[in-house]
């Protein structure tokens, strides 16, 4: 098994300062995982709750009366399916002595961001688990993780093919069955067809409207649609950082698959070779790396972001330094042994005053390219990001 202690003690010490912690991720992402390894590292008693079974659901038909003699940490695995025990988590959490800690497991965020945000105020932390990262798959895996994704089954599979094919059994399953205990009226062969052509603009702006015309739908129904999978972690749709500065800056959001394995799956490309030779190997590789290097240092989606102008200045990703102030850091993203140094970087360090500028590449050596500019290999990522 992968280990993921990092995001298994984060999850530890936020128990340890609040009485509920949400831990929000993708279907498949390993949450239930985690949580049975957090449960083992639990000093106390612990209580599993899996809202998937129609055992335990009969059992929270009155929650209150369930919970309210149980100790230590009490588990509630796709919470989602229960949104009304949001009212007894908080009579719960406010109990003299916290006598019980909760981690609730959930696949889409806004329905339980908003419930927590007015029934437990105050007594609830988010934590997003993210999929595999290469800090916890290792450098040598690169071109593995990039190929399968960061889902863990479709990565730790036997072969290509048994990669594929949970794959495609998870798009499968995601539209046939998921979405509809997601609570969403969206069809969901209209989402699928939808999801399905976004693979063609991963790592590109944002167009409604061009969306809207070929669907026949609204500009508003295509932004439901893109919502919908925003909320679900299966699609991030990064959002432009805007500079005081005299120059147009671009306001429209750019869209990525959050994992690469599953774009490979739309785009047909089942092998390391065919990737190599699809004419959106940059844009997966900038999706891939983008992921990676905000799982490292972002601290949070919200503070990630891509920059543009209206007369071509673009950095890839601009991350806000956490307790830094207005700091802020860039990275540009290419699929080259070869990196240089362009225009655009040097107006992207004066227009955004970055403390340094990295160029991810595909090539082995991190090199230096100009004042605060580095060329930082993809394979030493890891040890080169925080130097």
């Amino acid at each position: 098994m992968i280990d993921r202690r990092r995001h298994q003690d984060a999850i530890m010490n936020l128990l340890s300062e609040v009485p509920v912690v949400a831990m929000l991720g993708a279907r498949q992402v390993g949450k239930t995982t985690l949580a049975h390894e957090i449960g083992k590292q639990f000093q106390g008693e612990v209580h599993f709750f899996d809202l998937e079974d129609s055992e335990h659901l009969t059992q929270l038909t009155e929650p209150l009366l369930r919970l309210r003699s149980l100790r230590g940490l009490i588990v509630l695995d796709e919470i989602q399916r229960l949104p009304l025990i949001f009212e007894t988590l908080r009579v719960l959490a406010d109990r003299a002595g916290n006598p019980a800690r909760f981690l609730l497991l959930g696949s889409a965020s806004p329905e339980l961001s908003q419930r927590s945000s007015e029934s437990l105020a105050g007594r609830i932390t988010l934590y997003e688990l993210p999929g595999l990262t290469l800090n916890e798959v290792g450098a040598n895996h690169l071109d593995k993780l990039w190929l399968r994704g960061n889902f863990p089954r479709a990565f730790t599979a036997n072969s290509e093919r048994a990669s594929w094919d949970w794959r495609r059994d998870f798009v499968r399953t995601f539209f046939g069955r998921d979405i509809a205990d997601f609570g969403t009226r969206i069809p969901s062969a209209n989402l699928e067809r939808f999801y399905a052509m976004l693979a063609h603009y991963h790592g590109q702006s944002w167009n409604s409207a061009e969306f809207a015309r070929a669907f026949g739908v609204s500009n508003h129904t295509v932004a439901n649609y893109l919502s919908f999978l925003e909320s679900t972690y299966v699609v991030r749709v990064l959002k432009p950082w805007h500079a005081n500065i005299s120059k147009r800056q671009v306001k429209t959001p750019k869209i990525y698959f959050r994992d690469s394995g599953i774009l490979h799956f739309f785009l047909n490309t089942g092998s390391y070779e065919t990737l190599l030779q699809h004419p959106k190997i940059g844009a997966s590789w900038e999706g891939f790396i983008v992921e990676n290097i905000i799982g490292e240092i972002a601290q949070g989606s919200e503070n990630a972001f891509y920059w543009r102008t209206t007369n071509g200045a673009e950095l890839d990703l601009v991350i806000r330094l956490v307790g830094r102030g207005d700091a802020l850091r860039g990275f540009e993203i290419k699929h080259t042994l070869s990196p240089k140094i362009t225009s655009a970087m040097r107006i992207s360090m004066s227009d955004l005053g970055l403390d340094r500028l990295d160029v991810i590449h595909a090539g082995d050596t991190t090199f230096d390219l100009d004042d605060n500019i580095r060329a930082v290999a993809a394979n030493r990522l890891l040890e080169d990001l925080h130097d």
